[in-house]
């Protein structure tokens, strides 16, 4: 019989292993770190844990297509419609733990990038490093985008956080012209530490950005124009990674082993999937071996998360979840 979790607002079958991806040796060895989005055409698209692979899955989990990308990781990924149709958008960190150096991140500058994609895999956008003056030493290293999409009367404006390099946010126009960069210090919320996710959420008449300000256990809401307007959840969120929109609830993605279900005034429904004790475990998201390197876990409790990195929703409120580990897991949440 299937696990089932749930909140108040409803209940999930537990689907584990449901994408069926090669099992290859760099599925194995690689360490997961990806976002994943749910197209208008009913296609998952995630990225390879191990190769710089591009994969789509329908809604079952059948492997449609994949193709090569020159990233380090689809970190953090966005759909966005103009007129011309939907397009994918990745944020590339720029560097990736690499099992053949004991899972450390490779020497030399991280080479961070923002990329937008046809859904056929063609590069058709890439922003540049913004002339900011925190990366005349810092960094560069961006971790989530999200569009001000023209088919949802925005204006394109595209915003890009960089959250593993200068805790910054920031705002390009449609052809990727730099624009302006936000920090967190606009508003009481304070600086940002680690802004994880970004999402544009139109469920109010006026739409909002919304940043996982990870880190700091919270999230920081603007307006469009980078108006800073509201924290919340510091006194029960832990750390807040990635967003979904599911019906009228948003699905917060936190990496201490949960899923935040929060509904249309910032209040707490519940959580998915919670398990408390996992991130103290020696060596999470993984486990240390003898020779104190990391190691995937033998088992992963069914119906408890370990690491959620990202989260989608499809069209019938179904939920796909990334884990941030060794080998990756990849779940589906099926909603009864």
């Amino acid at each position: 019989m299937a696990v089932r979790i749930g909140t108040s607002a409803g209940e999930y079958e537990w689907a584990d292993g449901w994408a069926k991806i090669p099992p290859t040796q760099s599925l194995t060895d690689g360490w997961s770190h990806h976002g994943v989005v749910v197209t208008d055409n009913d296609e998952v698209i995630a990225f390879h844990p191990g190769d710089p692979e591009m994969l789509v899955f329908d809604l079952d989990g059948n492997l449609l297509r994949s193709w090569s990308t020159d990233l380090k990781d689809a970190h953090g990924m966005a759909l966005a419609k103009d007129s011309s149709g939907q397009y994918l958008w990745t944020s590339d960190p720029g560097a990736k733990r690499a099992p053949e150096i004991d899972y450390e991140y490779g020497a030399g500058p991280r080479a961070g990038k923002v990329v937008k994609w046809s859904l056929d895999g063609k590069d058709v956008l890439r922003l540049e490093r913004p002339d900011h003056p925190a990366y005349k030493d810092g960094e560069y290293s961006p971790t989530s985008v999200t569009v001000f999409e023209e088919a949802s009367d925005g204006n394109g404006d595209i915003w890009s956080s960089d959250g593993y390099g200068q805790s910054l946010i920031h705002r390009y126009d449609k052809s990727g012209n730099y624009l302006s960069t936000i920090d967190g210090t606009e508003g009481s919320g304070g600086r940002f530490d680690c802004p994880h996710g970004v999402w544009v959420d139109y469920r109010k008449s006026e739409p909002e950005l919304y940043v996982a300000d990870r880190a700091n256990s919270q999230i920081q809401v603007y307006d469009l124009e980078g108006q800073w307007k509201r924290a919340f959840g510091s006194d029960w969120l832990t750390t807040p990674s990635a967003f979904a929109i599911s019906g009228d609830l948003m699905i917060v993605a936190e990496l201490q082993a949960r899923l935040t279900v929060i509904d249309g005034d910032d209040n707490l429904v519940g959580y998915l999937g919670s398990d408390d004790d996992v991130p103290s475990r020696e060596g999470w998201p993984n486990v240390k071996s003898g020779d104190e390197l990391p190691r995937r876990p033998e088992t992963l409790s069914e119906g408890k998360f370990n690491s959620p990195h990202g989260v989608a929703a499809d069209k019938n409120g179904n939920l796909y979840v990334p884990e941030w580990l060794i080998g990756g897991r990849f779940t589906k949440l099926v909603k009864v």
